[in-house]
């Protein structure tokens, strides 16, 4: 049973049949075919994406993440003395860290040192899971107060969620380092 656009399109159709001249509607129907093949072509361009495309894909984003989260921790570290900021390239993944050690005590004896840190990381690319994978750790005075990770798939990634989340990380461990510090 045919639906009502299909039949509507099928009336079309016939209607631009019947009027005008052959060669008019010789050059129309190739024209739809060549954008049906065209149409085709993209749909099977898209689903045969390599692995190369998404490596190349991960590391653009990579890239542009690792860049935005050296931005909002030295952003947060300028707020803060004291705290050591470093990039962080290794196989664990490419971000910034900041750290900071401080002592407490009353007398000599019973000094204990304390160790601040925030580490956000883009981890490296998984052939097998095709995704973007971002992971904070956070530290204050010997205390784990964060640790999260955030992954979305290459092909749904969308580059401003995940720096609007980096962004309230770096906030939200901001507020909790000057409430205890």
């Amino acid at each position: 049973m045919l639906d009502g656009n299909r039949v509507q399109t099928l009336k079309d159709r016939m209607e631009a049949v019947m009027s005008g001249s052959f060669e008019d509607r010789l050059a129309k129907a190739i024209q739809r075919g060549n954008r049906q093949r065209e149409e085709e072509g993209s749909q099977r361009a898209k689903a045969a994406r390599t692995d190369e495309d998404y490596r190349q894909q991960h590391g653009s984003l990579r890239i542009e993440l690792s860049d935005h989260i050296e931005s909002a921790i030295k952003k947060m570290v300028s707020h803060f003395p004291g705290f050591n900021f470093k990039t962080v390239v290794s196989p664990d993944g490419w971000g910034a860290h900041a750290s900071r050690d401080d002592v407490a005590g009353t007398n000599r004896r019973d000094v204990t040192q304390l160790y601040s840190y925030l580490e956000i990381l883009v981890r490296p690319y998984s052939s097998t899971a095709r995704i973007i994978d971002v992971v904070v750790r956070g530290t204050i005075r010997n205390k784990e107060i964060l640790r999260r990770n955030e992954f979305s798939l290459l092909d749904e990634a969308d580059p401003t969620n995940l720096r609007a989340l980096i962004d309230q990380w770096v906030v939200q461990y901001a507020e909790r380092y000057a409430a205890r510090g």
